[in-house]
């Protein structure tokens, strides 16, 4: 079942809805519709890249690259950008089927997901989990803590939480996961917006109480699951910057063609032609990691091999996205910050994607060391 082009209007409409009206409404709304469309092709696309035995990362990777293409070149800023990775695998690893049964009544394809995990002082350690689940005589769980930074937090119908049944802070074992409603009683959220534009918040749990069907697997033994689904989506983010990466070399080069200076468009100095070359190799570099990735959380059934093929992309392309953002930038000049310019918003997302699911840093130390340290 494909679930992404649904997620993608859904969480579109949910961006636009606290915004207000503003005069350039019409011209969002109308854009709105166009992505609703092209979603409908996504959904085709999709199917058709499976008939020709693609595997689902592999499927959704290339929707997700479309996404990030697509986002830049209308006039709807990155503020709208779908959350591709973790709402898609969140669902692929929770399993389709029980997610329906628990959204009873409500339209499936508007049914938003988030997932948190993050917390305080654990950086990118998916073992450090300080927020606790206790048991009670009824079977059910009562939440305590709080986790910070969850993208679309506030806007999900459910959210995904990781949890402490057992053991200290960060221990591999006593880890389980839940889905909590976060309009239950107990459950604060506090939201923002982040550098790229995206909507995150810090969720607390203050005696949140949940019930024991909304345990996801065994108890206890939730991070191996935690770490297939951000491997997952470590794959998937970076197939989407691959997309913005494609957006972000085809409008610097486009500014170099008209841009003129001493009677002259600039990219015929030979210089920035070489600059312009690079961004090139680089993109072509990315979309050879991007597929490598897709293709390793789709059929690898070894853990450490998936780890150290997913982390081998990540440090790759976190790489060419920190390369690739601020060439652009600077090629267009002190402009190509500022927000009327899109190739501004390329520059923050892809600033973003470097740093999300582990750094380069973090997982060029796990690709050296693959059975000693969990995902990113």
């Amino acid at each position: 079942m494909n679930v992404l082009p649904g997620l993608a209007v859904a969480t579109l409409l949910l961006a636009l809805a606290p915004l207000g009206l503003p005069p350039y409404a019409m011209t969002l709304l109308t854009e709105a519709l166009i992505l609703g469309l092209f979603a409908m092709s996504l959904d085709l696309m999709v199917g058709y890249t499976r008939l020709l035995s693609f595997g689902h990362a592999a499927a959704y990777g290339l929707s997700a690259y479309t996404c990030g293409n697509l986002l830049l070149h209308t006039s709807i800023p990155l503020v709208f950008a779908v959350p591709i990775a973790a709402a898609f695998s969140g669902i692929a690893a929770i399993g389709v089927a029980w997610v329906c049964t628990l959204a009873s009544g409500v339209s499936f394809s508007m049914l938003t997901l988030a997932f948190a995990q993050s917390e305080i002082g654990a950086r990118y350690d998916l073992a450090r989990v300080a927020v606790r689940a206790l048991r009670q005589a009824d079977g059910g769980f009562v939440l305590d803590g709080e986790k910070r930074m969850v993208v679309h937090g506030e806007g999900a119908d459910l959210v995904v939480v990781s949890a402490r049944t057992a053991g200290e802070v960060a221990d591999a074992k006593g880890i389980s996961v839940f889905v909590v409603d976060p309009k239950a009683h107990g459950v604060s959220l506090r939201g923002y917006r982040t550098i790229d534009g995206l909507r995150a918040a810090d969720i607390a749990f203050d005696g949140a109480r949940v019930g024991a069907d909304a345990l996801i697997g065994n108890e206890g033994d939730g991070l191996s699951l935690i770490e297939a689904v951000v491997d997952f989506a470590t794959a998937l983010i970076c197939a989407e910057a691959l997309g913005v990466i494609g957006y972000a070399n085809d409008a610097t080069l486009e500014y170099l063609k008209t841009r003129r200076q001493f009677g002259a468009p600039i990219g015929t100095f030979q210089a920035l032609q070489h600059r312009v070359v690079d961004l090139f190799i680089e993109h072509e570099q990315v979309r050879s990691m991007a597929s490598l990735a897709c293709g390793a959380v789709d059929t690898e059934v070894d853990a450490r091999a998936r780890k150290r093929v997913v982390s081998a992309a990540k440090v790759r392309i976190a790489d060419a996205c920190r390369k690739v953002s601020q060439e652009c930038v600077q090629l267009h000049g002190a402009m190509g910050m500022s927000d009327e310019m899109k190739v501004s918003h390329a520059f923050r997302r892809l600033t973003v994607i470097a740093q999300q699911f582990g750094d380069a840093d973090y997982h060029l130390e796990r690709f050296a060391s693959p059975g000693e340290k969990g995902s990113a």
